[in-house]
């Protein structure tokens, strides 16, 4: 790693980027997707139900952020359809 540091390579960057990214998104899932809270000891967030892309800390907030995680979550619901279908044997599809 010093000698990529020396170099300026191009892989140590692309490794600290990363793990940078790890970071942000592991606190974001600490987070509620709509107003922020932290889970911490008395919050306790749940995932939302279709997609488990965000937590949120009350049904409001997951009514407020409703229309902006929509079509996010409408997405991943079809990768995690597809995900499902084609782990099944090819004689269950129709």
């Amino acid at each position: 790693i010093i000698a990529s540091l020396d170099r300026g390579d191009n892989d140590f960057n692309n490794i600290l980027t990363m793990s940078t990214g790890n970071i942000e998104a592991d606190a974001a899932d600490m987070c509620c997707a709509s107003c922020g809270v932290a889970e911490v000891d008395d919050i306790n967030l749940m995932d939302c139900d279709a997609c488990d892309l965000v937590r949120y800390c009350s049904d409001k907030c997951l009514q407020e952020h409703r229309s902006e995680h929509e079509a996010i979550c409408i997405e991943r619901m079809a990768e995690l359809r597809d995900e499902i279908l084609f782990r099944q044997p090819e004689s269950s599809h129709y």
